[in-house]
């Protein structure tokens, strides 16, 4: 059995610490926690009493009082109640709501909602750094703004805004300000009344709890200003209805305590593992720190790297497990919106990862990590038409000949470089250059066991639909093929 990849995405989940499992299997099964907390049986309110003591908890790590706590199902519902919740409940006085390009799709897909129900969003760029201005956000606001929607910490750079300078710009202009705090809560010191948000996102699952819980932060007055996305029971100050999942809100209790336990020592040890990595990486040349020169979470570092091919990158990273600013995968082609967002042209922003460090991440892992990275990066430049010019290192002898041809080019998403040792009408031996995805290196290097031995009249053996269907080629991938065939009919012309 092969060794676990080294976990580098504690950004997108962590794993549920063990203290924090042992606690959710007490309410769990036959005992004094598992009733319904509706309920008026000792065994509810024993279970009714687990949950008031995860919402003291909570409010402790985001700086709150018990009372402003509702239990959710995670940042992605508490997101979704603040935005959609406040701006209907004000549809009558207002209908304009602000956020910005960089927020989790969680808080720009209700406010594409709002759009389509007549609301105008304006969505504020970030500069460079990844952080909104005050002084843009002043600018942004109306007479008829009813909310203001931006993220303590982006989920993909590590970027922190400055929500208090943001809050104070809203207090001025009597606007509620909603912040999704899901990769800051646990990770930097929070404070929500000195901070002045209105309304404050997070989940379990970014902060070693279980999945399938969070909670929003509701300032004292603030209630009446949202509208319940659901009904029924009344639960949570009629905000989220429905029986309260004691085992997971017990979970995202101690997860709090815990995280907040060690919140100073932790954010040490991350920020240092992170610079490390950083330092190592830096080396390089070509490399971007997204997120520069801003301050960040201490344990996300994203990172683009110039003239290699996202997709191929992450597929030789196979012993690290992270995520990258690169979504070529067959269902989503497009790049980071976050990145280009940032100012990263779509080639940077698709060859770019993001390693995010966690409590369980060591030194060593970290110096794995940097290796691998170090050597992958080099080999796709190696590998890439612009690592060298056609027919370095591998001359003409007595009798033959050097052809080459191209497909695509730089700037593109593939470019590809046959070179063919032919002796008169033969091809003696073939190799390649290519910046592509891993299905486009596979069918070339493939190609260029099939060239040896082939006559000029008869150079390609076949067309791209049965080279995708010999190699297992997505269909909508088949276009960068036509890019391998230009390559060899470009090496047919050179050959005449």
């Amino acid at each position: 059995m092969s060794a676990q990849p080294i976990y580098l995405d504690y950004a997108a989940t962590t794993p549920v610490d063990a203290r924090v499992a042992a606690l959710m299997a007490e309410c769990l099964t036959a005992g004094d926690a598992f009733g319904n907390p509706s309920s008026a049986h000792p065994f509810g309110a024993a279970a009714a009493a687990r949950v008031e003591h995860a919402r003291a908890q909570v409010a402790v790590l985001l700086g709150a009082d018990p009372a402003e706590i509702v239990f959710t199902s995670g940042a992605t519902e508490s997101n979704n109640l603040a935005v959609l919740g406040c701006a209907r409940a004000a549809a009558d006085r207002g209908r304009h709501v602000v956020s910005s390009r960089t927020e989790h799709k969680s808080v720009l897909d209700p406010c594409r909602q709002l759009g389509r129900e007549g609301f105008s969003v304006t969505y504020l760029t970030p500069a460079r750094d990844g952080r909104i201005g005050a002084a843009a956000l002043a600018a942004a606001l109306r007479r008829d703004t009813v909310l203001v929607s931006l993220m303590y910490a982006n989920n993909e750079t590590g970027v922190l805004e400055d929500v208090g300078a943001l809050a104070a710009v809203c207090r001025e202009r009597g606007v509620p300000l909603h912040s999704d705090c899901a990769q800051a809560a646990g990770k930097v010191a929070l404070d929500v009344h000195a901070l002045q948000l209105d309304f404050a996102s997070l989940t379990a699952h970014k902060l070693y709890g279980p999945k399938g819980v969070g909670a929003l932060y509701v300032r004292h007055g603030a209630r009446a200003l949202l509208q319940p996305l659901n009904f029924g029971g009344g639960q949570e100050r009629a905000l989220r209805p429905g029986t309260l999942p004691t085992h997971q809100i017990a979970g995202l209790g101690l997860a709090c305590e815990l995280a907040g336990a060690a919140l100073a020592e932790e954010s040490a040890r991350l920020t240092a593992l992170r610079e490390r990595l950083w330092r190592g990486l830096a080396v390089l040349p070509g490399v971007h720190l997204n997120g520069a020169p801003a301050a960040r979470v201490p344990g996300i570092l994203n990172v683009s790297f110039e003239g290699v091919e996202g997709e191929s990158l992450v597929a030789g990273l196979a012993g690290l497990a992270l995520s990258t600013g690169a979504a070529c995968s067959s269902d989503s082609p497009d790049p980071s919106y976050v990145l280009r967002a940032l100012g990263r042209d779509t080639q940077l922003a698709q060859a770019s990862l993001r390693l995010s460090l966690g409590r369980f991440t060591t030194a060593a892992e970290v110096d794995r990590a940097l290796a691998s990275v170090t050597a992958e990066v080099s080999r796709l430049r190696a590998l890439s038409p612009a690592g060298a010019a056609a027919g370095g290192g591998w001359g003409d002898g007595p009798g033959t000949r050097l052809v080459s041809g191209e497909g695509g080019g730089p700037g593109r998403d593939t470019w590809v470089r046959f070179e063919l040792l032919t002796s008169g009408d033969t091809v003696k031996e073939a190799r390649f250059r290519v910046f592509g995805c891993p299905h486009t290196t596979d069918v070339v290097a493939w190609l260029c066991g099939q060239l040896r031995g082939r006559q000029r009249n008869a150079l390609l053996p076949g067309a791209p639909a049965a080279w995708a269907a010999a190699r297992a080629v997505p269909v909508e991938k088949l276009g960068r093929l036509l890019v391998v065939e230009d390559a060899l009919r470009a090496c047919l012309l050179h050959w005449a």
